[in-house]
C-alpha cells in the first residue's frame, strides 16, 4: 500500500511554513498540485504569468496565494528562494487554521 505524500507545509510558531515550486511565465495562474522532491518531501506547485524579474513572480505568487487562502498579502513573508524556483514562505496566523486552508489548496486525498 502506497503512503500519502508529505504535505508541503508545517506549523511554526505564529504561522505556517509553506514550501513551493514556482513556474513563472506560465500560460495561466494556478495551484497545480504537489511536486515530489528527491528527498521524499513535497512542494506545492504554483504557476504564475509574471516573469522572474525584479521580484514580479514572487509578488504574483503571494497575490495568488493570498486570494486562494483569503488572507492579506501582508500575511506572507519570503523566507528562502528569492531568485529560485523553489521557495519557502512564512504565512502569519494561527497554524491549525492556516493548515486547514492550505490543505484545501491541495484538494481531497486520493
Amino acid at each position: 500500500m502506497a503512503t500519502a505524500p508529505a504535505l508541503p507545509f508545517r506549523a511554526r510558531p505564529g504561522g505556517l511554513e509553506l514550501r513551493l515550486r514556482v513556474t513563472p511565465k506560465a500560460a495561466r495562474e494556478d495551484i497545480a498540485g504537489l511536486k515530489a522532491e528527491a528527498d521524499g518531501g513535497t512542494r506545492l506547485s504554483v504557476k504564475v504569468r509574471a516573469a522572474p524579474e525584479r521580484g514580479r513572480a514572487n509578488a504574483a505568487v503571494i497575490a495568488l496565494l493570498a486570494r486562494r487562502l483569503d488572507l492579506p498579502k501582508s500575511a506572507f513573508r519570503l523566507l528562502a528562494g528569492e531568485s529560485d524556483r523553489d521557495k519557502t514562505l512564512l504565512v502569519s496566523g494561527e497554524p491549525d487554521e492556516l493548515g486547514a486552508r492550505a490543505a484545501r489548496l491541495i484538494g481531497p486525498a486520493p
